[in-house]
């Protein structure tokens, strides 16, 4: 090759490769005039954080990083267990966050810097940011009851993460036979969605009824009392008489073994071999909260009740499941009320304006069948520096009737819900 030739080839080398850099950067710093917010976590908070932080502040910079291309939502997925819906029909994409202007990322941010502003992508890539909400969701602590480990949620399935676990336990479900016993078990401690497991029964007593003949469904709960408790009770006697029975801790309700070859569940009250297990064990936050210093020694992440900024960690945001909000419960539309208030936080503290107060809103539907489902509704407030339920809205009393025009309300809800959040 002569000079003039490998001076070219040399030049064109490093054009090349400033070039791939810019690139790089590009895709790791979108504009560096922009002030950067990135939000770790795509599910219902994260994404409802972002879509809000663009239309309050246009010229933000707003990256969204999460490892799933889609995202499929825990509300509406007891129906895919019961075949009343297809799984795409709970899956949503990241098109219309992108449109609106959010840069997607998609990748697993697998550390956080808070001294350098940064994190680290699993890519190996680094991404700067001048602010970060972090949205990881949930971690499920296998372990308990014993015997239950992750290999043996693909005998015993939680699907308490929409997804392959939900498809599982519809599986599970079709396979039943007339006369058999299945079993839910509900954790201890803070969970996502805490009506969930006992709407879940609902659901599948409805199928079995329609489908089977002869079975039982046995509630094995840790906890001495839960959410709606008297409605719940009153709805399963009058839809599936004889089918639902819940166990307290004093019954023999916790359990402490799990035999997964046999599906045999101990407890107090002995052994029980069942033909389905759906054990839900206890939560946490997502693990990045905890390798991020965000978490207390307790478990959750402390934040401040305005911001939703950590009080561990500055500049760090957390909100959805993995933060302690006072008397919120673990929810989806719970968590988008958070992604709206920590992005008008967020936007106001780069305008240099006052945060505005706090408003927060909840509401879920718990879904007994097709056409039978009543509201649990609550708002709350910022009082003394810790989230509060506003009594006075907490009971409405037609939220407590199990109707066909709640189940429709709670359709509309959760289309809704997800334009919100997701953009479709």
């Amino acid at each position: 090759m002569g000079v003039m030739r490998r001076r070219a080839f040399l030049g064109a080398s490093v054009c090349a490769a400033l070039a791939a850099t810019a690139r790089a950067r590009v895709i790791l710093e979108p504009d560096s005039r922009a002030a950067r917010v990135v939000i770790v976590g795509g599910g219902f908070a994260g994404s409802c954080c972002a879509l809000h932080l663009r239309s309050l502040s246009p010229h933000l910079a707003v990256t969204l990083i999460d490892g799933a291309d889609t995202y499929v939502t825990c509300p509406m997925s007891d129906g895919v267990v019961t075949g009343q819906r297809a799984l795409a029909a709970i899956t949503v994409g990241r098109n219309a966050l992108v449109q609106a202007g959010v840069r997607f990322v998609s990748d697993v941010v697998t550390a956080v810097d808070p001294a350098r502003r940064r994190v680290q992508l699993r890519s190996g890539g680094v991404i700067d940011y001048d602010k970060a909400v972090v949205a990881p969701g949930i971690r499920l602590l296998f372990g308990t009851p014993d015997g239950y480990d992750e290999a043996a949620s693909l005998l015993m399935p939680h699907a308490w993460q929409a997804g392959a676990q939900t498809q599982l336990l519809a599986a599970q479900l079709r396979a039943t036979a007339d006369g058999d016993t299945l079993a839910i078990s509900v954790p201890t401690g803070l969970m996502r969605c805490p009506p969930g497991p006992y709407a879940r029964a609902g659901m599948m007593a409805e199928w079995l009824l329609r489908h089977r003949k002869r079975n039982k469904i046995l509630i094995f709960d840790g906890n001495n009392h839960f959410p709606r408790q008297d409605v719940f009770t009153a709805a399963w006697n009058n839809l599936y008489p004889g089918m639902i029975e819940w166990l307290a801790p004093g019954d023999g309700g916790s359990l402490t073994r799990v035999d997964v070859r046999t599906r045999t569940l101990y407890s107090s009250s002995g052994a029980h071999r069942v033909a389905l297990a759906n054990i839900i064990p206890p939560q946490a936050p997502g693990q990045l909260a905890v390798d991020a210093a965000l978490a207390s020694p307790h478990g959750w992440c402390p934040v401040d009740a305005r911001t939703f900024e950590s009080q561990l960690v500055p500049h760090i945001h957390v909100i959805g499941d993995a933060c302690i909000a006072g008397a919120m419960p673990k929810a989806a539309s719970a968590a988008a009320s958070q992604g709206r208030q920590c992005a008008a936080a967020i936007a106001a503290a780069f305008d240099a304006r006052t945060v505005p107060q706090p408003a927060f809103d909840s509401v879920c539907y718990s879904l007994l069948g097709e056409r039978a489902a009543f509201a649990i509704r609550a708002s709350f407030e910022v009082a003394d520096g810790e989230i509060r339920q506003v009594a006075a809205v907490a009971d409405a009393p037609d939220d407590r009737t199990v109707s066909a025009q709640h189940a429709q309300e709670a359709e509309d809800w959760y289309q809704q819900l997800r334009v919100e959040c997701f953009g479709s």
